[in-house]
């Protein structure tokens, strides 16, 4: 328990701790509780994903049809956004999709660390998202993907201003993507934790109310782990629909 008159920032559920010190020569690769907690995300995907594709049946269980909700709806989005050309990139998407949306529902549960409320996790992820695309663009354009930069049926002077525009939008396309997804986390949690102190500090019956509000915000924060995952999945398709289609 805390000593009277210790206080707790909001943001001290964010710190990186390590749980293994891990060095080699000059780098520090400690195993952290970022680092368990994307091992349990992976785990927990895993073995959902394992026993409810085992367990096929011609009446599924609520397991197997949340499964094959998720697949579907992956499935469908890549179609309505990209095309037939979408479909061998299921696996990727899927796999982008599950991780975010199971690390997001991690990160909810009490005493749990968010990855996700990390930039350079979010990131890392965006990275992988944005040089996949531009290497997919120039190999099914080759030198003319950079006419992606160009807008047909613009003046022509007006191409030297929105030339830069463009490529300046193009490459904050993973600084975008990511922020999206860590300041929502990062906000929520430092919310709930806000509200969580008032409840503590307060006496009975004048903590009901900011109680009453953590739950509604708790409601809300589990709307926005799956929200955030699909527009995570979403834009990475439209991504992958701009590297086939130019303009």
């Amino acid at each position: 328990m805390a000593a009277k008159g210790e206080k707790h920032s909001p943001l001290e559920q964010f710190e990186i701790v390590p749980i293994s010190n891990i060095e080699i020569g000059s780098y520090n690769i400690s195993f952290t509780n970022s680092s368990f907690a994307m091992l349990i995300t992976v785990l927990l995907i895993t073995m959902f994903l394992t026993l409810t594709v085992n367990t096929r049946s011609i009446i599924p269980s609520r397991l197997q049809l949340i499964s094959e909700l998720m697949y579907n709806f992956i499935a469908q989005l890549l179609t309505d956004t990209v095309g037939d050309n979408g479909k061998k990139y299921f696996p990727f998407v899927f796999t982008l999709f599950m991780f975010v949306l199971i690390g997001n529902m991690v990160g909810m549960i009490p005493y749990q660390f968010t990855f996700t409320s990390h930039i350079i996790v979010t990131f890392a992820l965006a990275s992988i998202v944005f040089i996949g695309v531009t290497i997919l663009g120039f190999i099914n354009h080759g030198i003319k993907f950079f006419t992606f930069f160009y807008i047909p049926g613009v003046p022509f002077y007006m191409h030297p201003l929105l030339i830069p525009i463009e490529v300046i939008s193009y490459l904050s396309r993973p600084i975008s993507l990511s922020v999206r997804l860590f300041a929502n986390m990062l906000a929520g949690h430092t919310l709930l934790k806000v509200f969580a102190g008032f409840v503590v500090s307060m006496p009975f019956f004048t903590g009901v109310l900011p109680l009453t509000f953590i739950v509604a915000l708790t409601g809300l924060e589990i709307l926005i782990a799956f929200l955030q995952a699909y527009v995570f999945a979403i834009l990475t398709c439209l991504y992958i629909n701009d590297a086939y289609h130019l303009h």
